[in-house]
């Protein structure tokens, strides 16, 4: 798993309109890249509400936010529809960035054990520096510590 005081990995990965989303395009602005299993899903789904609802905050802090999961850009252009998002979710369907970062794992679901993106969110200052990384995310105060970090 990638740490604060890393380096992000290079990385170029489509939006849901099919366009690239690369460090090249990140440069220069604080971003946060939160990973998360599946679009549509319960938990899933209040995440991407809640940046969705705070994105003023974020704009205010002159940071980036995108969503970043193994769901193809249909998928994602239909979660974004549906929930009226207003960021970009990159499409990461082979789990390369995934893996990558550290974030693809064995996690165990209702006593089933698969590989799966484990939900985590990376901060990367404008250099490309992990400025820091929530693991094991609490979608309640994943803001609040968003909030805390940044200023």
């Amino acid at each position: 798993m990638l740490k604060k005081g890393d380096k992000f990995p290079e990385f170029s990965l489509e939006n849901q309109n099919g366009e690239l989303v690369s460090n090249e395009t990140i440069k220069g602005q604080t971003t946060i890249l939160y990973f998360y299993p599946r679009d549509n899903t319960p938990t899933c789904t209040t995440e991407a509400c809640d940046f969705r609802d705070n994105i003023e905050l974020f704009n205010d802090l002159n940071v980036n936010i995108y969503g970043v999961s193994g769901d193809s850009k249909k998928k994602h252009q239909n979660f974004i529809e549906k929930h009226q998002l207003n960021f970009d979710l990159l499409v990461d369907e082979d789990f390369l960035l995934s893996k990558e970062t550290g974030v693809y794992q064995l996690k165990k679901s209702f006593g089933k054990e698969s590989m799966g993106i484990v939900r985590t969110t990376f901060v990367i200052d404008e250099k490309g520096i992990i400025k820091d990384v929530i693991e094991k995310v609490k979608i309640k105060t994943q803001i609040d510590e968003l909030k805390n970090i940044l200023e």
